[in-house]
């Protein structure tokens, strides 16, 4: 079986680069999710469907776009990925913190981009 035309192999293997990225475990995921390490490792691998949830606030961790996580081109994905930061030492409710803060510059960020195209 071929995993590299499925959305959810393509979701997960970019998960978990996001992840390695922040210096994440599983665990630490999963806390900020609220979900069990399992099912992270499920989404990584690609074995199960991500959330919309789970997916959007992965997407206000990581400040990307929740369309970033289908990206195939690894050149494009290595831009996404280039942005992260790492996270060591960082508690669940810090996590939450830094996403709630990156959700915020990034609706900024489009907010002067749309009034730029306008």
């Amino acid at each position: 079986m071929t995993t590299s035309n499925q959305p959810n192999s393509t979701v997960g293997q970019n998960i978990k680069l996001f992840r390695d990225k922040l210096g994440l475990t599983q665990d630490a995921l999963a806390q900020y999710l609220q979900t069990t390490r399992e099912q992270i490792s499920y989404y990584e691998t690609g074995a199960r469907s991500i959330t919309t949830t789970h997916l959007n606030s992965l997407a206000n961790l990581f400040c990307v776009n929740e369309y970033d996580f289908y990206e195939e081109d690894a050149e494009k994905r290595n831009v996404n990925i280039s942005f992260a930061f790492r996270a060591d030492e960082l508690k669940p409710e810090d996590l939450k913190s830094i996403a709630q803060f990156k959700k915020i510059v990034r609706n900024y960020l489009n907010m002067k981009q749309a009034l730029v195209n306008e």
